[in-house]
């Protein structure tokens, strides 16, 4: 079930990505596929879990032809998808890297790493496939408000996620404890 929540967010992001029009707040330009990459991250976390890095990184592989196929399928040009693929790339890497050394909490490395692939798909996306080296759908001027929007979405947006993952968690462990006493009472 992971797997497949992994994939359907990647999906789901490139869709809504493709689909609806930046959001412009002030200066920051949002694509709104930014509001599900957080969910990425986590979903990915958690499919490492389960199954390893080795194993994770052929679910990445997967995601990413999922992801450029979709995107194509959508009428994205080569260079957005292209710059899509290399922003995921990196930015999966990077997560999935980071969550693996980090010796933390889980909802803790779910943040922290959730955030450095955040940041790193931002930076990659907007100026490969947005900016004039790319696309050219954005001024270079505009380039660092798309880059910070994205951001600051991207980082919110996995608070929130390693925020409902910690109390599930601490609620889990109440849980196993509460049976665990009940069990040791009962002996």
């Amino acid at each position: 079930m992971r797997i497949l929540f992994y994939l359907v967010s990647i999906v789901t992001a490139n869709v809504v990505t493709a689909r609806f029009a930046p959001l412009e707040l002030g200066m920051f330009i949002i694509p709104m596929g930014s509001f599900l990459i957080g969910a990425t991250f986590i979903f990915r976390d958690l499919v490492q879990n389960k199954f390893g890095r080795k194993k994770t990184y052929g679910f990445i592989l997967l995601a990413l032809v999922l992801s450029a196929t979709v995107s194509f399928s959508l009428g994205d040009t080569l260079i957005i998808v292209a710059a899509s693929a290399l922003s995921f790339l990196v930015a999966e890497t990077a997560d999935t890297e980071i969550y693996t050394r980090l010796k933390l909490p889980m909802a803790w490395r779910v943040f922290y790493s959730g955030i450095v692939g955040g940041f790193l798909d931002s930076i990659v996306f907007v100026v490969v496939g947005l900016s004039p080296l790319g696309a050219g759908f954005i001024p270079w001027a505009a380039v660092p408000a798309a880059i910070v929007g994205q951001i600051i979405v991207k980082t919110v947006m996995q608070l929130v996620g390693a925020m409902i993952l910690s109390q599930g968690l601490a609620y889990n462990d109440r849980r196993l404890a509460k049976a665990a006493i009940t069990t040791v009472s009962k002996g």
